[in-house]
């Protein structure tokens, strides 16, 4: 199992959950409540899952892909370690993962 720990945008909301290894990012955070769209459903061909990783952890993180990186330019308040949701697959060696939501998205769907 592996803990995650997400972050609201303005830092007052904590919620703890866990979840199996091999589960994505982004359908954890969905099922919990967080506020990630994600509008193409995992296909990395929009910015709405984007996320900031906490720095300690974002090192811990496979390295993104040049596909993620280029759609991580349309993201709202892209820091040095945001990632798309979509393309984070947990695994034991992230337990303690901390994610904090954006302060703001970018609608892709229209």
């Amino acid at each position: 199992m592996t803990t995650v720990r997400f972050i609201s945008a303005d830092g007052r909301q904590v919620s703890e959950v866990t979840a199996r290894a091999g589960t994505r990012l982004l359908d954890l955070a969905q099922a919990n409540g967080q506020p990630l769209e994600g509008t193409c459903e995992g296909a990395m061909a929009c910015s709405t899952c984007h996320v900031i990783v906490a720095p300690a952890d974002f090192i811990r993180l496979p390295a993104a892909s040049a596909d993620e990186e280029d759609m991580l330019d349309f993201a709202h308040g892209v820091g040095r370690t945001s990632r798309l949701a979509c393309q984070i697959w947990l695994t034991a060696d992230l337990d303690s993962l901390e994610v904090r939501m954006p302060s703001g998205s970018t609608d892709m769907s229209g």
